[in-house]
């Protein structure tokens, strides 16, 4: 399977982004991957190239391009409350530099990149994003309506907010399916149900047992081989079907 890094020209500089899709000559439909609050790294690397095998052309790029091109830093251990306190704070500035505005103006950037590319398919655009990546996921479906048909979070963190700009307000502008794996140990999300239902968003939410926050993501001390297949196993289904595969 070709994988590749490649730059993606936006109105702020150039994104390095990780690419895979499938060798086999033909168009497949786009997914657009957001990673988590860690970085774009090996683990997010993987779980491209799973979702490509199985038919797609998947982006994921380093939404932290401003501040350099990925690895920015190594993950640490988080096995321990201090550690993982010490290390988000390192990470403060860089979540911070992500606004609406910043967000919406790279998804425009990275849906372009994918619809010029000779092995995609034309039609709608599948996104999903892990952690903070579930909100960047959602900001884009609900800013594009018209290209992105399907949009999941798993184990979605700030999807609700006091912003005016939070996430969860978005619903109105949705016309994506959502789908969202929330961990055990998540906080409940009613206000972003609320909304969706409001709105009469379709939509799936649903909490993997024995799970915590960070599940998929096997370097870190969260990881459950069990959520992340259950993940797999909700995901796989819900791009077949809603990005029109085989």
């Amino acid at each position: 399977m070709p994988t590749k890094t490649v730059d993606i020209t936006t109105p702020d500089g150039t994104a390095d982004a990780f690419v895979a899709f499938p060798d086999d000559g033909e168009q497949h439909p786009a997914v657009l991957l957001y990673m988590d609050a860690l970085g774009l790294r090996p683990v997010i690397h993987a779980l491209a190239e799973r979702l490509a095998a199985e038919g797609y052309y998947v982006l994921a790029p380093n939404v932290y391009y401003r501040q350099g091109r990925a690895p920015l830093f190594e993950v640490p251990d988080l096995s321990t409350p201090e550690a993982r306190g010490a290390f988000f704070e390192t990470l403060g500035p860089l979540l911070q530099s992500l606004t609406a505005e910043r967000v919406l103006s790279d998804a425009g950037a990275y849906l372009d990149f994918l619809a010029a590319q000779p092995e995609v398919r034309p039609g709608p655009v599948g996104s999903v994003g892990y952690c903070m990546g579930a909100a960047l996921a959602v900001r884009t479906a609900a800013a594009h309506p018209d290209q992105v048909a399907a949009a999941a979070g798993f184990h979605p963190g700030r999807m609700v907010t006091e912003e005016p700009d939070s996430p969860h307000r978005l619903a109105p502008q949705l016309r994506a399916e959502l789908l969202f794996g929330l961990a055990e140990q998540d906080e409940p999300m009613p206000e972003l149900d609320k909304a969706l239902d409001a709105a009469g968003v379709r939509y799936t939410s649903e909490v993997y047992p024995d799970t915590a926050h960070g599940f998929t993501m096997s370097d870190t001390a969260a990881f459950s081989p069990s959520g992340l297949q259950l993940h797999w196993d909700r995901l796989l289904p819900f791009f077949a079907r809603t990005l029109a595969t085989g």
